[in-house]
């Protein structure tokens, strides 16, 4: 399988590299890693080599305009081709909405939504050659509003509607195109937070499985996304939050208290 990770040097992006590796049979995974961290991406080519799988790397800054075509080019010259898109790099910058300055609001967009359409529509001919399969990395933040981060809320939603968008346009094609949305992960971006046991128990005891999520929770289900087990899935977003979501209400002390009729 020739597939592009993006935000490859930690976290999630890392995570799947190995996975994907690891389970090489029969054929090796052909990966192109994405990130603007050079000396931790040539890491993981080296770590996802060692585990049998072939991979390059590509130091591209997402933001720019013409990074999808950038990435795309090196993708078709070294793999002659790609199966799988998995647009996953992100960051997160936050301030109360009334706060809030143009500045930060486009750099959520221009690093959390816009890269997954450039890529996609670079990429649009080899996916449409190859009935290929795109997945961007969300947030529950895309559906639960979570202050003070309003806009990088924002721009995951715009994220999960623009593949929905992309699944029914490009479905005739046989392009897959989905999401998964973490809840409390340790990743690259939030290891400092997770550090702090307290914090982290404080944080695990809001998730039904008792636990904050690692980046391989996320990991595998964008690996079942990709895989041709899941040929007939597309338009959809998995939550991976621990059942956060779903014990939304248990987390506000509803239902704790004896149940009265009158």
């Amino acid at each position: 399988m020739r597939v592009i990770i993006t935000g490859a040097a930690s976290g999630i992006g890392r995570a799947l590299a190995l996975q994907l590796a690891r389970a090489s049979a029969p054929e090796p995974p052909q990966l192109l890693l994405v990130d603007r961290d050079e000396g931790n991406l040539a890491s993981v080519v080296q770590d996802v080599v060692s585990l049998g799988g072939d991979a390059d790397s590509a130091v591209v800054d997402l933001m720019a305009v013409d990074s999808g075509e950038l990435v795309i080019a090196q993708m078709e010259h070294r793999f002659g081709g790609v199966d799988a898109i998995v647009s996953n790099a992100g960051g997160i910058r936050g301030a109360p909405l009334r706060d809030l300055d143009v500045e930060t609001f486009d750099f959520s967009f221009h690093l959390n939504t816009r890269p997954t359409w450039l890529l996609a529509k670079a990429a649009y001919p080899l996916l449409k050659a190859s009935r290929g399969a795109i997945v961007a990395t969300a947030s529950t933040a895309g559906t639960h509003p979570t202050p003070p981060l309003g806009t990088y809320g924002a721009s995951k939603a715009a994220l999960i509607m623009l593949m929905r968008q992309m699944a029914v346009e490009w479905g005739a094609d046989g392009i897959r195109c989905n999401t998964v949305s973490p809840g409390p992960t340790v990743t690259g971006i939030t290891h400092a937070v997770y550090t702090d046991p307290a914090k982290r128990a404080e944080r695990a005891a809001h998730i039904p499985l008792g636990r904050v999520g690692e980046a391989d929770d996320v990991a595998a289900a964008i690996a079942f996304l990709i895989h041709p087990s899941a040929s007939h899935i597309t338009g959809i977003d998995i939550i991976v939050d621990g059942g956060l979501s779903a014990g939304l209400m248990r987390s506000t002390g509803a239902g704790s208290g004896d149940l009265k009729g009158n």
